[in-house]
């Protein structure tokens, strides 16, 4: 194999590796324990089962859009950027379930819900002018983040107030 390719073959690692990470995290903060089964939820929230196949897509689609970003642009900077900001992303990604589920404040993850969407746009934009596709890879992400806060919305109208 030669350098270039064994190059390439790290960040694919690299990027699983962080996606399995995020989602180990994320899973030891989830409590779906009483305290969560005696939220009040709305008529349309989907089986508590499809939560972790959706999860598991969008992390498959992120990681594959961080390597796709990544070596598609230039050495440095801007690669640099790239990690950095999905890193930021992953943080935010874990702080939302540690303070729904683990400090029981929906009301505080939804102003939280706020940031962790936005850093997906801005990884979105940013990646962009490298490769479109690695932003379009973000797309069901972005779609259920969003699908997320409004169910997070309705979990705190419904249930409010909390702490």
């Amino acid at each position: 194999m030669t350098t270039a390719g064994a190059t390439r073959g790290r960040a694919v690692l690299v990027a699983a590796a962080a996606a399995l990470l995020l989602a180990a995290l994320g899973a030891t903060v989830t409590d779906l324990g009483p305290w969560y089964r005696g939220l009040v939820k709305p008529d349309w929230q989907p089986p508590d089962a499809a939560f972790g196949i959706v999860w598991t897509i969008v992390y498959a689609t992120a990681a594959a859009s961080a390597v796709l970003a990544w070596r598609a642009a230039p050495r440095g900077a801007a690669r640099d950027w790239i990690v950095g900001l999905f890193a930021f992303n992953g943080f935010l990604n874990v702080l939302w379930s540690l303070l729904f589920f683990r400090l029981r404040r929906p009301d505080w993850a939804l102003i939280e819900v706020a940031a962790l969407w936005a850093s997906i746009v801005l990884l979105a934009v940013f990646v962009w002018r490298w490769s479109q596709q690695s932003t379009w890879l973000l797309a069901p992400y972005l779609v259920w983040v969003s699908f997320a806060a409004v169910l997070n919305r309705a979990v705190v109208d419904l249930n409010a107030p909390f702490g």
